[in-house]
């Protein structure tokens, strides 16, 4: 494996960010790395890969600034260089809620990590003895790529969906201990303090998401592989590349076996062609 993958989100009041934008930006590219980092007035989520010795320098920058001290970071590897420009842009919100209430900056949702929420699973219930249901609050197209088993899968097409759902899924939710979780674990910080702010009481998120329970206790009750927002596709739970392809044409997610159906050309379309297929899943960036 010859590249380091990092991902990283913070909630943290940032300003001057035109100027932190051309720092960052020409620090990661004499670094030689790769990726999308985005910069907001409420915190940094970056999506970065290269050479190990290169990575861990500019990350050892970004925790030597007191605003990104404590940065939690999601590793994995890869035999090649996953993204295709250096990107740093600037935005309204580093995840797109539409909720400006929901505020991470001033409070962090409640969290379990990998090893408490396996345990949970492993018994059934939590340690209250409260049966316990997991929400994904990514969106569908990355749901079927994996999930944990029998989690709800609100269907959703983007994140600043999830509000207008979550009321549909309150038969299913109301007293119960609801874990939610996502890739690296961004949308559910604003996911969980949502839906307390609707009364939801035992609700937290998964700490780190999916590729930090990966990287902690596998792929127990887990089923299936984790998307993520580069070449990769998707990961599976030893942190691997699974194989599977992004259609050029329709942007869905192609699976190895679908990848030998006549259907499959590269380049051009995919058995999700003929269909009405979901938003890209390049037309985003989330963790």
């Amino acid at each position: 494996m010859n590249y380091l993958n990092v991902s990283a989100y913070k909630f943290v009041e940032l300003g001057s960010l035109e100027s932190l934008r051309a720092d960052l930006r020409q620090r990661c590219v004499a670094a030689g790395l790769k990726g999308t980092v985005l910069l907001s007035p409420e915190g940094i989520n970056l999506f970065l890969a290269g050479v190990e010795a290169g990575l861990r320098g500019v990350m050892a920058w970004l925790a030597a600034d007191a605003r990104f001290a404590g940065l939690p970071v999601k590793e994995s590897w890869s035999a090649e260089q996953p993204f295709n420009r250096m990107l740093v842009k600037i935005k309204r919100e580093i995840i797109t809620m539409k909720k400006p209430q929901i505020r991470p900056i001033e409070e962090r949702a409640p969290h379990v990590d990998a090893a408490t929420l396996k345990r949970w699973l492993d018994a059934g219930h939590d340690d209250a003895g409260r049966a316990v249901t997991l929400l994904d609050t990514r969106n569908a197209f990355e749901v079927e790529v994996g999930t944990f088993t029998d989690a709800i899968d609100p269907q959703i097409r983007s994140f600043s969906e999830f509000p207008a759902t979550l009321e549909k899924l309150a038969p299913e939710l109301q007293g119960r201990t609801v874990v939610t979780f996502c890739t690296g674990g961004i949308r559910c910080e604003k996911a969980v303090l949502y839906m307390q702010g609707q009364g939801y009481e035992n609700v937290y998120q998964l700490d780190g998401g999916i590729l930090k329970y990966f990287e902690e206790v596998g792929g127990a009750h887990y089923s299936g592989n984790c998307f993520v927002f580069d070449r990769r596709v998707a990961l599976t739970p030893e942190l691997r590349e699974t194989g599977h392809a992004e259609c050029f044409n329709c942007r869905a997610v192609v699976s190895p076996m679908q990848q030998r159906l006549a259907a499959y050309v590269v380049g051009v379309s995919c058995p999700a062609c003929l269909a009405s297929p979901l938003p890209s899943p390049s037309s985003s960036t989330a963790t």
